[in-house]
């Protein structure tokens, strides 16, 4: 009876354990959603028709893209694709309105703020890694769906500006240069008020060159 009791215990503990910490991982360990703070629900049809409205009202350029549902889990729910927010931008593909909504309020009141402030001009052109990617988080076999998988995802590189000069994540971040790698902290920093879940060159060697954005439901997690 006694051996009986202290397997049962032992069974019990186990089960205890999270399974996000069985093993290693090479992204920093993120907190899990505050409790009472669901996961973003998909936008119902009045609510995508806002978000098109917002866009539009805004100056977005971008067009509507149909609803598709992939094999895997993969989806491009609720998307557009943008060209600009004001300025040019490169590399995107399908995006969740809301995250490009988000993206174009952090361009206009974050990013050419920062720009003026540490690099006394304007950003001319943004270039992007993309949106949409059906793959699990960080290539890596067996992990769940990354963000780019549904659409609700973008990675950043490098900020064309007005003046001509090009400032890259990869080579800016840790760079030379002091006011281009306090320009690329401002806009991270000013990223982490407006998405869910941004990480940067600091997180780990995977995002070196980009800072990633989206609006999972994992956040906040900000690095």
């Amino acid at each position: 009876m006694r051996r009986l009791i202290t397997l049962m215990l032992i069974l019990a503990l186990t089960g205890c354990i999270p399974a996000g910490r069985q093993g290693g991982s090479s992204r920093p360990t993120r907190p899990s959603r505050p409790s009472g703070r669901p996961a973003p629900a998909e936008m119902s049809g009045a609510e995508m028709r806002q978000c098109l409205a917002d866009l539009s009202g805004k100056g977005v350029r971008y067009t509507p893209l149909p609803n598709k549902v992939m094999a895997g889990g993969c989806n491009q729910i609720g998307t557009v694709r943008v060209t600009d927010v004001g300025v040019p931008v490169t590399g995107t593909g399908p995006m969740k309105c809301e995250l490009a909504l988000r993206f174009s309020n952090w361009v206009n009141d974050a990013v050419q703020k920062a720009a003026q402030v540490w690099l006394d001009t304007q950003v001319s052109r943004i270039e992007s890694f993309g949106t949409y990617a059906c793959r699990p988080i960080n290539n890596r076999e067996g992990a769940r769906l990354s963000e780019h998988a549904r659409a609700d995802a973008i990675d950043i590189s490098a900020f064309v500006l007005a003046d001509g000069r090009r400032v890259t994540v990869r080579d800016g971040w840790n760079g030379s240069d002091p006011r281009a790698r306090e320009f690329l902290r401002a806009v991270h920093k000013a990223a982490c008020r407006r998405f869910s879940i941004v990480i940067g060159p600091d997180a780990n060697a995977l995002h070196h060159d980009h800072l990633h954005f989206d609006l999972g439901g994992n956040g906040p997690y900000c690095h």
